[in-house]
């Protein structure tokens, strides 16, 4: 896994501002995306070979004190600041800016969100410094989150001081399919059914394709075991930022892996309103989505959820769920209900790969899945070309055998009737692990 998959625009492009920033006015570049995705290995990757000065800081939930010794000792490192006492991290960024005046300089504010929690008054003397250094200095400033949301909101929400100052914005989303493959067969480690459970263990993650890689050819056996760092990976993740409420997202994530996926039924399994917890995981902490069908209008409530990172979905329904068995190091106990329960629990989730292969032939405008008001007729993939006028409508089954093109062409009728795309070619389809490879192929095409 030390080879570098993907990331070859964002890598090409970080590095070309950074080299070009000595005879350009400073730039901002925003990189967002949720942990463990390689945020840090592209940044690194992009920078290590730039002839000007690179340094990283990381904003870590300590005292801004504490911060300020920490960066203060990193400055005199690199950049021999022996006689520079700075107080607050105001001081250290004016410093950083003035330095940039004479000297090019690339310089990574790692988890950049959380200085908020730091001192709230950060980001509006930061962009002050900002307005007034840009121009002059010659700083390529970027600045890393590990949620979405939050810092699509710091960058673009009209209340924020530093609205509109990225000049690049860059989303660091997890492996596509096609890439697991080609990590997968460089390794000798692909098949079909590896590649769903590649999936299910680490939906395109790095970190966690690197654990697959090296757990041998029984990845349950040696990841679900006393030591493995899959044990405590979703505590480790989302703890701290959920903080004194942890446990009660916790409950609302359990709930929904172990399928209940609409409000009323996890409340109803919950006994509690969990309002709130949604909202909170969806627009802060992007772990949920919600799910609609394809038909359904935005505001519609005929809404399902989801948890976004195939991980924690696998996390929160085989380890979180059975936490009494960890408890006690009865890991043999939990194996035994994986080896049992996952046909069953991945068939949803081969679903989800069936769409990520989809997405990443760039061949429709809209994907996504069915149900009619009584929740019936549930057709698994819908995907629409408005362009070439093409509606595909898809049945995933582990098997092919078990799929019946005409149950799907009566359980669409209800379907074409709401989409109401009169002209449009309908194309109906099976997958199933037995033509994953077939599909694969055929989508990569148009990619």
């Amino acid at each position: 896994m030390q080879k570098f998959y993907n990331r070859e625009v964002q890598l090409n492009k970080l590095r070309t501002i950074s080299d070009d920033i000595g005879q350009s006015k400073s730039r901002l570049s925003v990189v967002v995306g949720r942990r463990r995705v390689g945020k840090t290995r592209l940044l690194n990757e992009a920078f290590q070979g730039i002839t000007q000065k690179h340094l990283y800081l990381f904003v870590s939930r300590k005292s801004e004190s504490a911060l300020v010794s920490e960066f203060s000792t990193i400055l005199q490192n690199e950049l021999n600041t022996k006689f520079f006492k700075p107080e607050s991290l105001k001081d250290i960024y004016e410093y950083l800016l003035d330095y940039s005046t004479h000297t090019p300089i690339t310089l990574v504010i790692d988890e950049f969100q959380d200085i908020e929690r730091v001192n709230s008054s950060l980001f509006s003397d930061l962009q002050n410094l900002w307005d007034e250094y840009k121009n002059k200095s010659m700083m390529h400033l970027v600045c890393c989150g590990s949620m979405y949301s939050l810092m699509t909101r710091i960058f673009k929400d009209e209340k924020q001081p530093l609205l509109n100052r990225d000049d690049y914005f860059f989303k660091v989303n997890p492996l596509a399919p096609n890439y697991i493959k080609a990590i997968m067969k460089d390794n000798d480690k692909y098949t079909p059914n590896n590649l769903l459970i590649w999936w299910c263990l680490s939906g395109g993650i790095p970190k966690y394709l690197e654990w697959l890689n090296n757990a041998g050819s029984s990845p349950f056996d040696t990841l679900i075991s006393n030591g493995s760092p899959l044990i405590k990976e979703g505590m480790h993740r989302l703890v701290e930022d959920f903080g004194s409420e942890h446990r009660a997202y916790f409950d609302v994530l359990g709930a929904i892996a172990s399928g209940y996926n609409s409000r009323p039924r996890i409340e109803n399994y919950l006994d509690t309103s969990v309002g709130v917890h949604l909202d909170k995981l969806e627009k802060d902490f992007d772990i949920i989505t919600k799910l609609r069908p394809i038909t359904a209008k935005e505001n519609s409530r005929d809404i399902r959820y989801k948890i976004a990172d195939e991980f924690l979905s696998f996390w929160f329904r085989f380890i979180y769920s059975n936490r009494s068995a960890v408890e006690i190091e009865n890991y043999d106990f939990i194996r035994r209900i994986v080896y049992r329960d996952f046909d069953t629990y991945s068939g949803t989730q081969l679903e989800e790969l069936f769409k990520a292969i989809i997405i990443e032939s760039k061949q429709f405008n809209n994907i996504g899945s069915y149900w009619n008001s009584k929740g019936e007729d549930e057709i698994d993939i819908v995907a629409i070309n408005d362009l070439d006028k093409e509606i595909l409508i898809a049945e995933v089954k582990r098997q092919y055998k078990k799929y019946s093109e005409p149950k799907l062409i009566l359980k669409s009728k209800s379907l074409l009737q709401n989409l109401n795309k009169k002209g449009y070619t309908v194309s109906y389809r099976g997958f199933s692990l037995d033509n994953l490879d077939d599909i694969q192929n055929e989508f990569k095409k148009g990619a």
